[in-house]
């Protein structure tokens, strides 16, 4: 049970609860997600189970779409509607100066961290502050947004729609909170769904319920057919051993071009992550082992030598 399985994750879990009731469904505890959505929020959260946690960090960078309502004249201390109400004022703009405003925000920008995150400051997340009435100091981060587009609005509830395609990092609730600061009236999220997840989308994804139906039903064979394998991901050159040389990926040794031989496992999806002088490295019975880089060591006849960058 090595893999990633796309997770829808519903309203009212945290990213959190979804990994712990994942181990309780599954019985394997080596499970981790790949990047938070808030409470409230839903749609794809792929989860990495067994030797994919190694990949966690990976996928987390990937750039992420989301889809989110945005309340305009209220100001939360969260920044969502969930928050304590610190500020409201009629919104008496129209649908264009929506647009207008919206525009301010593609492209980089620096997006200062809500309180209520888990970002970590001198070692504690910046939601145990908030949580004690205490405001910290946060730096400004540089995110990318690559584009924004208002797909609904509802001048008589004061409400629009945006669509967001957006780099890692990027909190929604701030963008939300920065677009009503634009507009002069302030703005909050009201509703979050994130459609898509590097390569997961939300359509493609399965509830905990499904999950936990499909293991009940066929245990966890049946439920390995659902996921991604972690060879599937990479997209590098995949080569054998020879199988004398087996022993030496196995030690995570260096490894040089002339003890493999070209190879290629067909995945179920396209790769996604793409790594530069990179192979990914089967053992001779076609086991997927690791992931190396071509450093500057030659072998024998001026073969070039590999390192490994990633054992699984």
């Amino acid at each position: 049970m090595d893999g990633i399985i796309n997770v829808y994750k519903e309203k009212g879990f945290t990213s959190h609860d979804v990994v712990a009731k994942l181990r309780k469904i599954t019985g394997i505890k080596k499970i981790g997600h790949t990047g938070t959505l808030d409470p409230d929020a839903v749609g794809a959260l792929p989860v990495c189970i067994g030797k994919a946690t190694k990949l966690c960090g990976y996928l987390t960078d990937k750039d992420k779409e989301y889809i989110a309502k945005v309340k305009l004249g209220i100001v939360t201390d969260t920044l969502d509607i969930t928050g304590k109400i610190i500020k409201e004022e009629k919104y008496t703009g129209g649908k264009q100066d929506i647009l207008e405003a919206v525009k301010r925000f593609t492209g980089d920008i620096m997006q200062t961290p809500p309180m209520y995150s888990a970002v970590k400051v001198n070692g504690r997340k910046l939601y145990e502050f908030a949580r004690n009435n205490i405001e910290i100091e946060r730096e400004k981060r540089a995110v990318h947004i690559y584009s924004l587009d208002v797909i609904d609005t509802d001048m008589e509830a004061g409400e629009f729609t945006l669509k967001a395609h957006v780099s890692k990092g990027t909190y929604i609730r701030s963008l939300c909170n920065d677009i009503g600061r634009a507009l002069g009236c302030g703005a909050c999220m009201s509703e979050l769904i994130r459609t898509r997840s590097g390569v997961f989308n939300a359509e493609n994804s399965y509830t905990l319920k499904q999950i936990e139906d499909i293991v009940t039903n066929g245990g966890l064979l049946a439920l390995s057919k659902h996921m991604i394998n972690v060879e599937e991901v990479f997209d590098n050159e995949q080569v054998i051993m020879d199988d004398i040389y087996d022993l030496r990926v196995k030690n995570g040794n260096d490894i040089f071009s002339y003890m493999f031989k070209p190879y290629f496992k067909e995945g179920k999806i396209t790769p996604f992550i793409k790594l530069d002088n990179a192979v990914s490295v089967f053992l001779s019975d076609g086991t997927f082992k690791a992931v190396y880089k071509k450093n500057d060591i030659v072998g024998s006849g001026e073969e070039p030598g590999y390192s490994v960058l990633k054992m699984f």
